[in-house]
């Protein structure tokens, strides 16, 4: 396997279960877990930041590749509710809803290509988290 790059991440454990996590350019976030599990809830837990980045991916990926392909959305908002088994993510059921002037089929299409590169993806991918994806498509 080919590095192209390097990613940097750095974590620094503040007290209980809440810690500080940054990726060396100025960027950072609270990781924390719910009262519940004695954290402070000052934060999303690790998991939960895994499936935020998932459908951040996600969005910008789909951007892009509908910036390419002369799609046009003026709203665009993606839920995901993931399904934890005992010790991780097992499966997941995700919605994109756009408000667009393109056909339905395009903005499915354009999703699918998104899937297929989106790189946070493609680790569930390869983790073996299927997501199932519906697309709602809302007026411009």
């Amino acid at each position: 396997m080919k590095c192209i790059g390097i990613m940097k991440a750095r974590l620094v454990w503040i007290s209980g279960y809440r810690s500080v996590v940054d990726n060396g350019r100025e960027h950072s976030v609270v990781l924390d877990l719910p009262q519940q599990y004695n954290g402070y809830n000052t934060g999303p837990t690790p998991l939960e930041l895994l499936t935020m980045s998932y459908l951040g991916c996600v969005a910008a990926i789909f951007a892009n590749v509908s910036e390419k392909r002369g799609i046009k959305f003026t709203k665009m908002m993606i839920e995901l509710d993931a399904m934890k088994g005992e010790k991780t993510i097992e499966s997941g059921k995700a919605k994109l809803t756009v408000s667009s002037q393109n056909s339905k089929k395009e903005v499915e299409n354009a999703l699918r290509l998104t899937l297929e590169s989106c790189p946070v993806g493609v680790i569930f991918d390869r983790a073996g988290i299927q997501i199932d994806w519906e697309v709602e498509l809302l007026p411009a």
